[in-house]
């Protein structure tokens, strides 16, 4: 998956394929997960959103089914 790197200070790059619905995030530790069944409205949301971190914790961690893929 193509991945757009973030200037964020705990995201590297965000990833997004609408078909499967499945959003992957490459953290700047290189840990990388894929959450899935990501609606694209969420995604871009998420890419406009000011602190990509804080969108993360408050609408996407622990509301979808994820795993570590790297």
């Amino acid at each position: 998956m193509e991945r757009t790197h973030m200037p964020s200070t705990n995201i590297s790059s965000i990833g997004y394929d609408a078909e499967t619905e499945t959003l992957e995030i490459e953290f700047l530790s290189s840990a990388i997960y894929q959450y899935f069944n990501m609606p694209l409205n969420m995604h871009e949301q998420f890419m406009q959103a000011g602190s990509k971190g804080k969108f993360l914790h408050m609408h996407i961690k622990n509301k979808y089914p994820y795993s570590r893929v790297g």
